[in-house]
């Protein structure tokens, strides 16, 4: 009898291919900003970060400036990228544009779709999670999604992309109130908690009272009235 034909080979899998260069360098000082793991007053130097990504210096040129433009760093010419630091001011003007934002789009999202109501209830957990873990970044990052998926629900497309354009500093803020207030993250939570009882009790002007308080006391802890 004729032996079987052998098995073909198995087809070779294409390789991963990696994001350009200046892509990897963007994305990796970014997350370390955002997170704060280059603080507010670091000086980044081009060789340090080409050597931290593994690339050639022009690449790191590239991003930095790209994150000049988005206002997270200041470059000095032959001596590198300083870190901009998270201002009082800056703080209190965020939480004051999310005030008038977040009140308004909770009560258009009321009464709530079910898919919105389990959403943050996902949200909420996955928030709980990382904090008892003490993950500060991801608290920050969970936080501003549960706040961000209300906005997207009240329906004004204009309004949900100036949101957006809130997203660093309101991540990089999150991580800086949490830092100088570590009781701030068990409140939020359960500030959350209120906020999204009342979405579920159809009751639009009780949970845009609990997003003014919740806010409202963040604005207190920037100005120093609170602890």
């Amino acid at each position: 009898m004729p032996s079987a034909p052998a098995p073909a080979p198995a087809p070779e899998s294409a390789p991963v291919k990696q994001p350009p260069a200046a892509d990897r360098v963007y994305a990796h000082v970014k997350q370390a900003v955002l997170d704060r793991r280059y603080e507010g007053g670091t000086l980044l130097t081009e060789g340090e970060l080409a050597q931290a990504v593994g690339v050639s210096r022009t690449p790191v040129r590239e991003a930095l400036l790209k994150l000049e433009m988005e206002g997270l760093l200041k470059l000095y010419p032959k001596k590198g990228a300083l870190v901009l630091a998270v201002s009082a001011q800056e703080i209190a003007d965020v939480v004051e544009t999310r005030l008038l934002v977040e009140e308004f789009a909770v009560r258009r999202a009321v009464p709530a779709p079910p898919a919105l109501i389990t959403r943050l209830e996902e949200l909420l957990e996955e928030q709980k999670r990382r904090a008892e873990v003490g993950d500060l970044g991801e608290v920050s990052v969970t936080d501003r999604c549960f706040h961000a998926e209300i906005v997207r629900h009240a329906g004004n497309q204009i309004l949900a992309r100036l949101y957006d354009q809130l997203r660093d500093r309101q991540l990089r803020m999150g991580v800086a109130v949490m830092q100088a207030h570590p009781d701030r993250v068990a409140q939020n939570i359960t500030e959350h908690d209120e906020i999204l009882e009342r979405i579920k009790a159809g009751d639009a002007e009780g949970a845009a009272r609990c997003v003014r308080r919740h806010l409202g006391r963040v604005q207190a802890l920037v100005r120093g009235d609170a602890r």
